[in-house]
């Protein structure tokens, strides 16, 4: 393996040395060199020898930097190489589900540790080898999220169709073992790895504390589009309940044990069982919040918050306000609460019923473009919709179907803006809203607010 380096920095230790774009790097005080991680780790030194090929010729140079100080060499991707994808075909598996005709990148599975540790990014470990497991010890790449569902090995390769999926638990003592912080999610499956196979994964999971951090614990999704895969049957609020009874049950013994919840059900099994979604104190330090673990509590919490706090000019005006049909209940309060404190202000909060994905699809993030413009079409109260941020793509311009914001303001004969998701931007933004709107009153030549 090797590096192709595409730049070098201006004024760097690579430009000192005659580095140039073309040139490929081999190797480092003989360690091989075979993406971004390695030769971030390695350069880290102030001095080492690195050994490259230049012009045809094969070398090796002694460096001498500062300690920490970049080298300055570019690659053609921010890994060096590109993302390693997913070798399994996961019996759950929500990308199988998509419909087509989406973006070609929202088919890609990554299971990519170097994603994990730099992004979060859930993996397998299915595709790891010992080489790759002894580097994260080595650079103790930590922490890691880790895809874990069950600890039953036979179970685990049966539901990552993988037969790698069992003998690969193996490497999470070893991480374990070498210091590494694991965060892991387990996706339930009814009637498959809930029930006593549950009890068994937790027991498992967490007799390897304290480096077991957080275990999070999410429901199967299930869309209309699994012709030819598994038959998922979607938990409902007898089933939700069940299996949550066991999830509250290891919580409260790991908060008498360890002053921490360590598992964190998911937001959808409260809602879905009708009960309760508990206290800010139960999340702890909300470490899965991207799991959908935390995000109601957090949200209603802060919006509340910034509610009692705001101290902005709020003048009369009117804002539609979408949502996924999940999380509808909770805006809806949050909004009636907003109204009676400020009663100038008046928000029409619109549930959208996923009918693009179909099945038990009901979170925010996967609200499209094409059903909020059938659904809100001659329902609006303002001239101003607002979209939460997370419906969209990173760069906040376009929904999952594609459908850009420009777009859905034209099919709607409005304004459409991005809000913040968090609960304390939302509110911030409804508040403040009427900006937005005279500034669509104001001529193109006028000065804005």
């Amino acid at each position: 393996m090797a590096l192709c380096v595409t730049s070098v920095d201006e004024a760097s230790p690579a430009q000192a040395l005659g580095l140039g774009a073309g040139c490929t790097l081999l190797a480092i005080d003989g360690h091989a060199l075979c993406d971004a991680l390695d030769y971030q780790f390695y350069t880290t030194p102030a001095r080492f020898a690195l050994e490259l090929c230049q012009d045809g010729q094969r070398r090796t140079l002694q460096v001498e930097k500062g300690e920490y100080e970049p080298f300055g060499c570019n690659f053609q991707t921010y890994l060096g190489d590109e993302k390693h994808s997913c070798a399994n075909h996961c019996m759950f598996c929500f990308i199988d589900q998509l419909p087509p005709g989406m973006r070609e990148p929202l088919y890609f599975k990554d299971d990519d540790e170097r994603l994990s540790f730099l992004f979060g990014n859930y993996i397998t470990l299915t595709n790891l080898t010992d080489r790759e497991i002894d580097r994260i010890l080595e650079m103790h790449i930590s922490p890691i999220f880790v895809s874990v569902h069950t600890t039953n090995p036979e179970l685990r390769v049966r539901m990552l169709a993988n037969k790698r999926g069992g003998e690969t638990l193996q490497y999470l003592p070893k991480l374990a073992a070498g210091g590494i912080e694991l965060n892991c999610q387990l996706v339930l499956c009814r009637g498959i790895n809930d029930g006593a196979e549950l009890r068994r994964t937790l027991d498992d999971l967490l007799a390897l504390r304290p480096q077991v951090g957080s275990i999070a614990v999410v429901p199967a999704g299930v869309t209309a589009y699994r012709q030819g895969l598994y038959k998922l049957q979607a938990y409902d609020r007898a089933t939700a309940a069940q299996t949550l009874d066991i999830l509250e049950e290891y919580s409260r013994r790991c908060r008498a044990q360890y002053g921490r919840s360590i598992v964190y059900p998911s937001d959808e099994w409260y809602l879905t069982a009708g009960r309760e979604v508990p206290p800010a104190e139960f999340y702890d330090d909300f470490a899965q919040l991207e799991d959908g673990v935390g995000m109601w509590r957090l949200y209603h919490d802060t919006f509340l918050e910034e509610l009692a706090a705001y101290r902005g000019l709020v003048l009369p005006h009117g804002i539609d306000v979408v949502t996924g049909t999940l999380a509808a209940p909770l805006i809806e309060q949050s909004m009636q609460a907003l109204m009676q404190r400020y009663p100038q202000v008046q928000v029409t909060v619109h549930p959208i019923r996923n009918e693009f994905f179909g099945g038990n699809v009901s979170v925010t993030g996967l609200v499209t473009g094409t059903d909020i413009i059938r659904q809100c079409h001659g329902k609006l109260q303002s001239e101003l919709l607002a979209v939460p941020e997370v419906m969209l793509r990173d760069e906040k311009d376009r929904f999952l179907d594609d459908i850009t914001l420009p777009q859905l303001a034209e099919a709607l004969g409005c304004r459409v803006i991005a809000i913040p998701t968090d609960g304390g931007g939302c509110c911030k933004a409804c508040l403040s809203a009427h900006k937005r709107i005279r500034r669509v009153k104001r001529g193109p030549n006028e000065r804005r607010e």
